[in-house]
């Protein structure tokens, strides 16, 4: 048996689909099937979305005899095991953001390719412009982030005023986020600093007299730090059986949730050491 171990994902800048022969190998196959389950798993796919897909590609490519196993941060894969041109891929997938528009566009390729059954060059040039797709501009999602913190603290009982500072706060914070994601900067890291900015602005209005609920600006401004989808997929991923995966986005989810409590914990003991008072 031949194996193909594969550490990172495939680049179009070193591949070209118009390479491969008119008649697929295993291999090329079973590599095109992982790329569309990495790139599911890298924007936060379930795992039993991602099996299902790569198992659906493989099937409508005809492969035999094959095996997949998905974790939150890893796939493995095997395709025609008892014959000549068997093939196997260990591919390390690190947890990632969340991209629900690129898992929509890999769902509707997969359904493509399960009922169209195209070529393999079209559906590698399909998935390299969802890969390549570019996310939203920054000013809308910094604008988005601020208008989401204005929202949630409007809507967890603050008043107009708290939601204006929410806004003029949750812009930066939405920068901030963005900025340190592309330095590939610890996510534990990113929230605890986050959180501690958000606490430290909004107590730093407090002192100055404004008639504000600082707590709610808070609560608004860090419901973009907040682990919502990653606890939501653990939960799916456990009552689906992936009692591993499931444990891992828990635990991804609970230690975020901790970040962000040392960053305002931090902030308001060090509000009271200055101060002497207790917001």
């Amino acid at each position: 048996m031949n194996s193909n171990f594969i550490n990172s994902s495939m680049d179009r800048a070193i591949f070209d689909p118009a390479d491969l022969p008119e008649t697929p190998t295993a291999k090329d196959v079973l590599t095109f099937a992982v790329e569309m389950g990495d790139l599911l798993l890298r924007n936060g796919g379930e795992i039993y979305r991602v099996e299902d897909t790569i198992l659906h590609i493989l099937e409508a490519y005809e492969m035999e005899n094959y095996d997949v196993y998905v974790l939150s941060n890893g796939i493995f894969a095997s395709a025609n095991e008892d014959k000549e041109d068997a093939c196997s891929i260990v591919r390390h997938v690190p947890l990632g953001s969340v991209n629900l528009d690129k898992i929509a566009q890999i769902n509707a390729l997969s359904r493509e390719i399960a009922e169209k059954k195209p070529d393999i060059r079209y559906a590698w040039n399909k998935f390299f412009e969802i890969k390549e797709s570019k996310l939203h501009p920054d000013w809308l999602l910094n604008l988005c982030g601020g208008i989401g913190s204005a929202g949630f603290c409007y809507l967890f009982g603050g008043s107009v005023l708290d939601s204006v500072i929410a806004f003029f706060i949750g812009i930066p914070l939405a920068l901030f986020l963005i900025y340190m994601s592309r330095k590939k900067t610890s996510k534990f890291i990113m929230h605890i600093v986050g959180s501690a900015y958000v606490t430290f602005l909004s107590l730093f209005i407090l002192f100055l007299g404004a008639p504000i609920l600082y707590d709610k600006i808070i609560i608004g401004c860090i419901m973009q730090l907040v682990p919502g989808i990653a606890l939501s997929t653990s939960i799916r991923d456990l009552f689906n059986g992936d009692y591993l995966s499931g444990a891992i986005h828990l635990l991804d989810a609970v230690l975020t949730a901790m970040c962000i409590a040392v960053g305002v914990g931090a902030m308001i003991a060090l509000y009271y050491f200055v101060t002497g008072v207790m917001p």
